[in-house]
């Protein structure tokens, strides 16, 4: 097993560290929350007397987003985060650790055995609050979810930039940001990947989005997209 040598905050990504590896490997990591506690099966590092989790680049489509070039990180400690498509926690746990106790995450999950993964993760894990509901009708829980100045989003449905627009409406403040991440063959498989991503980002437009950054995320995940995006609406 590879002992770690260095630790230190990436320059760009606030509460996110780069590790060195003592073969000269690099890894991404976040400062584990729950001491001892892995999520998904990720490598636990410890470096003077502080323990991180290894953010796996090939289990979260955000990891390998920022390792993809992403412009910037926006996601910060305090956060509130309306996490649509949550499923069993693996990016959300990374998220978790990064906002910290002062930050929340409303984490929406249709599919009931997903969402019993989840619970096992948020019992420790106190700043994510699990919702079981379908995220194409967001009233439905919209008692459940405050003001919100970020959305994440993954879920394996068409129309997905239309339910991003559908739930932003409701619970995104002016200015919030959204990480969406699109997987083009849930959306039409009669479609080449780049004619997708391009439907939904004219979707997004039109409903109050501007686009910042779209990255690919082969070969992380074929086939899928991250889009960053500020909405121009609000709360």
């Amino acid at each position: 097993m590879s002992e770690v040598v260095r630790v230190e905050e990436h320059g760009e990504w606030r509460n996110v560290y780069v590790v060195e590896l003592d073969d000269g490997s690099l890894r991404i990591a976040t400062k584990n929350m729950v001491p001892g506690r892995r999520v998904y099966g990720e490598r636990l590092f410890k470096f003077e007397g502080v323990e991180y989790r290894e953010w796996n680049p090939y289990r979260s489509k955000l990891g390998g987003a920022l390792l993809k070039g992403l412009v910037e990180l926006p996601v910060r400690e305090g956060d509130k985060i309306l996490y649509l498509g949550i499923g069993s926690g693996t990016t959300a746990s990374h998220i978790s650790d990064i906002i910290g106790l002062g930050g929340s995450i409303y984490g929406v999950e249709i599919a009931p055995r997903v969402m019993r993964d989840l619970l096992t993760v948020v019992r420790e894990r106190r700043n994510i609050y699990p919702i079981l509901g379908d995220a194409r009708f967001p009233e439905k829980y919209r008692h459940l979810v405050e003001a919100v100045n970020g959305m994440y989003v993954d879920v394996a449905q068409p129309e997905q930039a239309a339910i991003v627009v559908r739930n932003a409406a409701l619970f995104l403040e002016r200015g919030g940001y959204l990480l969406l991440a699109i997987k083009a063959r849930s959306i039409d498989v009669t479609l080449e990947p780049s004619e997708v991503y391009k439907r939904e980002v004219e979707t997004l437009k039109a409903g109050g989005f501007t686009i910042i950054d779209v990255v690919h995320l082969d070969p992380f995940d074929r086939d899928h997209a991250m889009i960053y995006a500020r909405y121009e609406k609000g709360l």
